[in-house]
């Protein structure tokens, strides 16, 4: 996995949990109020985080530490990213994975081999305004599966918004809230 930074601690990543937070690098959305702006576009920096330094942390840590969260960047762009999960499932950790819900089958995937414990998940705006805030293109049909695979999965979840009045306002709102079923 391509990873560009690891905070060894956290106690507000993962609600109830301590945890160890991986932050992925690579994105396929170019947010313009993104707070980890250095993440997106993995190729210009090269200052990765080992797969094995991050794991040898987490065997040391077990017992103190309760999870880990792969965060971004996108996660689920990481090819390798099942694999890792796993071998973090295996140390004995939960699980949290933020995503932007592009890839739908990727998050498919992990509920079905049940390798998740918590999702939390961007909804960037209504979809007609899903460019404006995310940057680029986005499959509103994508986000949707994404919404639906994780509210029937049966696994902990948050679905959350960053709001600047510059780009949305209480209407788009009421609008995320309503796509949401909320």
């Amino acid at each position: 996995m391509k990873i560009g930074g690891f905070q060894k601690v956290s106690l507000i990543d993962f609600p109830s949990k301590i945890s160890a937070v991986v932050f992925t690098q690579g994105c396929n959305l170019l947010c313009p109020f993104c707070h980890n702006p250095e993440l997106v576009i993995s190729d210009l920096f090269n200052t990765a985080v080992s797969d094995q330094e991050v794991l040898y942390f987490l065997e040391k840590r077990y017992g103190k530490l309760d999870g880990v969260v792969i965060t971004g960047g996108e996660p689920t762009l990481q090819p390798d990213l099942i694999d890792f999960v796993v071998k973090v499932k295996r140390l004995g950790y939960a699980v949290k994975l933020d995503t932007n819900g592009t890839n739908p089958d990727v998050i498919k995937l992990l509920v079905k081999e049940n390798l998740i414990d918590y999702f939390a998940m961007d909804i960037k705006a209504p979809f007609e305004k899903y460019p404006l805030l995310a940057g680029t293109a986005v499959s509103s049909k994508n986000i949707k599966k994404s919404i639906d695979i994780i509210k029937k999965s049966g696994v902990s979840f948050q679905f959350r918004t960053t709001f600047f009045e510059s780009l949305l306002d209480q209407e788009d709102i009421s609008q995320i809230k309503e796509t949401l079923g909320e």
